[in-house]
């Protein structure tokens, strides 16, 4: 048993000094974990043989149960419900319509029977979450307009309706499933996979918020039952246990519950935890001389899907909603094929009906090409493209973001005619509580002392101790093109007799506004609520 615990322990430690070094050089990390457990595989260096895919592929559903779960309770649904309607047609019908044109591409171009192109453009129809994430967290891409939301919901969500898919055809192909059936077994899936994921939502927000437990580090475990849960009785009557999973994940991390900082941090680590486990154990079921066979076919895919067919389904559906063309192709180019997909894989390999390609190398290629390529590119089309905001935290896109920090950060760009221009620091009386702690002038920065002088078109950065009034609640209001306030005055706005507009963020610097101030495209206001 010893060898086994050496082995499990030096394969974490690799992983997690693998995402280390995946940050200095622009690589995710995820992909580092499956070129670990290809390495370590049967045609690897180290030549583990393994090729148990019925294990394999249950060990990776209960590792996409915490991954979807976490994926549901880390998303803020304030900053996702703006563009939830445009999101949530990409999870469902971008997601059927991918597969249907990946299938034809397979069917007409490749040469492959209908039902099998059709099943490899199911399982590849949903973009990985976890490898989208990843990089717009290392990377800290800002995305301008609700984006990084668009792309959280959508690929936190798309997964349940890229199974279904899988199972349907899958069914067809051995003969357990009808054409006219096909209705009622999605049907099925999605209603009993939204009622128990409400049910298990709403259970989890009486117990957190109700029940007061007297040890506080058995919660995340609670939480983690109640996944595990969810997911079983979801699918022991027909539904799609993803999705019930997903929904109570976003009920219960939305919901005001006792101690969720701590659940954060568990998720956060038994998510990560996860994500190597699934990553490495697809890299180790990959046998790499099986990949040259598939190679052409698989680079075909993968570039149709980049290029034609990820565009054409954003750009139907993304159009009506007036998103621009420069954010539809980045929102195409962020459409990453990952882990997901490869597991989806594992049920036609343990399928009973015969399959004449090698579906499971195929998929775990373009996959592979997906997330080396399109995600190392995705920092450099996001500033080519020109959709990285100065004032968008891409943090808050996420309920582990600290909305409430006992210390605050705030910019000031100084114009011309502010008083504290051409004083020094010691000269300059704040506030009490708050001090310089930045001073950015021509790109540099600058650490402050009492002698700098402060000069025009300097931003200075202040901190300031938290208003611990719990009375008052803010709330943002982004201004976009056709919005109702836009190019008009603050003094003609009509507001509510107790609503004041106190800051104004305005490419990357923040404003106090007056009433002649006039509202642009991009500006972020903050109001009392």
């Amino acid at each position: 048993m010893e060898i086994y615990l050496i082995v499990a322990a030096v394969i974490c430690i690799l992983c997690i000094l693998a995402s280390n070094l995946s940050y200095r050089i622009g690589v995710p990390s995820l992909l580092l974990f499956i070129l670990l457990g290809m390495m370590f595989g049967t045609d690897g260096i180290f030549r583990i043989n393994f090729s148990d895919y019925a294990l394999s592929e249950t060990i990776c559903s209960v590792a996409l149960i915490f991954i979807m779960f976490y994926g549901g309770f880390g998303t803020n649904w304030h900053e996702a419900k703006p563009v939830a309607v445009k999101s949530i047609i990409l999870s469902s019908a971008g997601v059927i319509l991918t597969a249907v044109i990946t299938g034809l591409f397979c069917y007409f171009v490749l040469k492959t029977s209908l039902l099998e192109g059709l099943l490899i453009g199911s399982i590849l129809s949903s973009t990985d979450a976890a490898s989208v994430f990843s990089i717009l967290r290392v990377k800290k891409l800002n995305l301008v307009n609700g984006m990084a939301s668009v792309l959280e919901v959508e690929s936190g969500s798309n997964d349940p309706v890229s199974y279904m898919l899988t199972i349907i055809v899958l069914g067809i192909m051995n003969g357990k499933t009808s054409a006219a059936s096909i209705g009622i077994i999605f049907g099925e899936e999605v209603l009993f996979g939204l009622i128990f994921g409400a049910l298990a939502g709403a259970a989890g927000y009486f117990i957190f918020r109700i029940k007061q437990f007297r040890s506080r580090e058995m919660l995340p475990i609670l939480g983690m039952s109640i996944a595990l849960l969810t997911f079983g009785l979801s699918n022991s009557v027909g539904g799609n246990g993803f999705l019930s999973v997903y929904i109570a994940g976003i009920i219960i991390g939305n919901s005001k519950i006792h101690y969720k900082a701590e659940m954060v941090h568990f998720f956060d680590g038994i998510t990560g935890m996860m994500q190597i486990v699934l990553f490495f154990l697809l890299g180790l079921l990959c046998f790499p001389s099986r990949i040259v066979p598939v190679i052409l076919p698989s680079i075909g895919i993968w570039a149709f899907m980049l290029f034609i067919a990820r565009p054409i389904v954003v750009g139907i559906i993304l159009t009506p909603f007036k998103v621009p063309f420069r954010q539809q192709l980045l929102i195409s180019w962020a459409g990453l094929r990952g882990a997901v997909s490869i597991v989806f894989a594992i049920l036609a390999v343990l399928n009973p009906t015969v399959l004449e390609l090698d579906i499971f190398h195929i998929v775990f290629c373009v996959c592979l090409l997906s997330v080396s390529i399109q995600g190392s590119l995705l920092p450099w089309m996001a500033k080519k493209l020109n959709v990285i905001g100065a004032t968008d935290n891409i943090f808050k896109t996420f309920n582990d973001y600290s909305e409430d920090p006992s210390i605050h950060l705030t910019e000031i760009r100084l114009p011309q005619d502010h008083p504290w221009i051409n004083h020094t620091l010691k000269d300059i009386v704040f506030p009490n509580g708050m001090m310089a702690v930045m001073i950015l002038r021509d790109g540099k920065t600058l650490i402050p002392r009492g002698d700098t002088m402060i000069l025009a078109e300097d931003s200075v950065i202040l901190n300031s101790p938290e208003y611990t009034d719990n009375k008052m609640k803010l709330r943002e209001v982004q201004i976009g093109p056709y919005h109702p306030w836009i190019n008009h005055k603050i003094s003609d706005l009509t507001l509510p007799e107790d609503t004041l507009i106190f800051l104004v963020q305005r490419a990357g610097s923040s404003l106090i506004p007056d009433g002649q101030t006039c509202l642009k495209d991009g500006d972020c206001l903050i109001l009392n609520a």
